[in-house]
């Protein structure tokens, strides 16, 4: 029980702060400190994200932050996504998905250290995509 207490704070913490996926911690945490097999961590990752991303955007929200248009739209469009997903890894072994899980995350570093290191040589404009939201429709800042 402290375990999950653990992997649920410092999951909170962490997509709060970092804007990561609880996901991300969950399931590396159940697995190893808890026993669960990956697919069991896997859904129970899914349940457990929902307070962290209700408070997380609520929070963000207030702050501005949430692009609610293309929140709904990738909201709407994970539905769809998410179905198939749970099909597709019922379908596979634990080991498949552990090491599915495994080169996910080291493909997302890569990719982090890859701009942070180019934004360190100098490359301080972020891509169009990653823009802040003051010129965005749904932000609060626009005249």
């Amino acid at each position: 029980m402290i375990a999950a207490i653990a992997i649920g704070v410092c999951a909170g913490i962490l997509a709060g702060l970092l804007g990561v996926g609880g996901g991300v911690l969950f399931v590396p945490g159940l697995v190893i400190f808890l026993g669960l097999g990956q697919h069991q961590a896997e859904a129970t990752s899914l349940l457990a994200i929902i307070p962290v991303a209700i408070v997380g955007t609520f929070k963000q929200d207030g702050y501005g932050n949430v692009r609610r248009r293309d929140a709904l739209l990738m909201g709407l469009l994970s539905i769809a996504g998410a179905t198939a997903g749970v099909a597709l890894a019922n379908a596979l072994s634990g080991t498949v998905l552990r090491v599915g899980f495994a080169l996910l995350m080291v493909l997302v570093a890569i990719q982090l250290v890859r701009k942070t290191m180019s934004e360190q040589a100098g490359d301080t404009h972020p891509p169009q995509a990653e823009a802040t939201c003051v010129n965005h429709p749904d932000s609060p800042d626009k005249p």
